[in-house]
């Protein structure tokens, strides 16, 4: 019975992978055309001479990015975008086997990986975002608390019930809950899921010696599902189930989130305020190339699970038409798409960071 529940719910996310660019043009107007698993070769124009970009990576980022591809066509009709959104790590593959003229992703590339490319791959931080945990579980009032160690411990199996002492200890309200935990966790290379578990591995010795941080990890337990669309549908049709997604998509398909306690001790709701206090509590510390981490940061309102995302391009393109277009669509949206990210429940990046973005876009030499 149980895995003819799985199957359904699997099912279940595959469809609501598919349909979420849909949901995303009915908020935003239309958004870029998207495939859920390969990236095409760019070609350079269209029939009619409108200059094509093709970019792929994170779903972190994709809500808003179809809004911004939306907005900026609308006014500069000689670029048409089309983003694939296949997971960071898929971005950073076809960014490296240039088959496309953008990536994105929410993990900066290694330098074992920009090694790998054979060239210089700039970084450009867009906007910022949470990761928020989401849980599935009925008629229980009020949000969650969590704190990393609980986090660390359901998803290493240790805590397999929603009553657990340990649980119940900070939500009270889940004493009379007998459901088990089903955690659900990313199946693909995933930005979101380097995030989590990077956050996972700062805060649990236990974590960081068992799983360790990556795009993609061994997890001990639970089921897998394919982006943030398929983690939000996988949660949303399993009673009893906790997963980790980028706070949009909990919100757009209301699924409860829980409080995180941060470093200091505060349990903090992920909002754009509270990801700003992150960014802004790790300014000093962010290097020239912008490959930071901003998990766990310091400051009594910071949301610990926060973190920039990026695309990511080459630095000397061979189509300077191309890099022209490109670089005019990241000005504008580091100037004015910035104004659209609250809505979406990003946050913009702070103005000091902003400006130090816009000189280093300044290295995208062909012209």
């Amino acid at each position: 019975m149980m895995h003819a529940h799985i199957r359904r719910v699997r099912a279940a996310a595959l469809l609501l992978c598919g349909l979420w660019p849909l949901l995303a043009c009915q908020r935003s107007g239309p958004a870029p055309t998207a495939s859920p698993t390969t990236a095409s070769t760019p070609s350079t124009t269209t029939p009619t001479g409108t200059l094509r970009l093709t970019g792929a990576g994170a779903t972190f980022p994709y809500p808003l990015y179809a809004k911004w591809f939306y907005e900026y066509q609308r006014t500069h009709a000689g670029a048409q975008f089309n983003y694939q959104s296949i997971g960071s790590g898929g971005g950073i593959q076809q960014m490296t086997a240039k088959t496309v003229d953008f990536g994105a992703s929410d993990a900066p590339m290694s330098d074992e990986q920009l090694a790998k490319s054979g060239r210089t791959i700039l970084h450009i931080p867009t906007v910022l975002g949470a990761v928020v945990a989401v849980y599935h579980v009925p008629n229980t009032p009020g949000r969650l608390q969590l704190t990393g160690a609980l986090l660390s411990e359901i998803y290493l199996g240790h805590i397999t019930q929603w009553n657990d002492p340990a649980l119940t200890a900070l939500n009270p309200q889940l004493a009379g809950v007998t459901a088990a935990i089903m955690p659900v966790y990313r199946s693909d290379g995933s930005g979101t899921t380097h995030i989590f578990t990077e956050y996972l591995a700062k805060v649990s010795p236990a974590w960081q010696t068992n799983v360790g941080a990556g795009k993609a990890v061994q997890w001990p337990v639970g089921i897998g599902g394919k982006g943030n669309e398929g983690v939000t549908g996988l949660v949303k049709q399993t009673p009893g189930a906790l997963g980790y997604v980028e706070l949009t998509y909990a919100k757009e398909n209301q699924l409860a989130y829980a409080a995180v306690q941060n470093r200091l001790g505060q349990f903090v709701e992920p909002t754009t305020d509270s990801v700003t206090a992150a960014a802004a509590a790790s300014l000093g510390a962010i290097p020239a190339d912008f490959r930071c981490s901003i998990t766990d940061a310091d400051g009594t309102t910071a949301y610990p699970i926060s973190a920039f995302t990026y695309l990511l391009i080459d630095p000397t393109p061979a189509d300077a038409a191309k890099a022209k277009a490109l670089e005019g669509f990241i000005r504008w949206a580091l100037g004015p798409g910035q104004e659209l990210a609250p809505a979406l429940h990003y946050a913009p990046l702070p103005n000091a960071l902003r400006e130090r973005v816009l000189a280093t876009l300044g290295q995208y030499t062909a012209r």
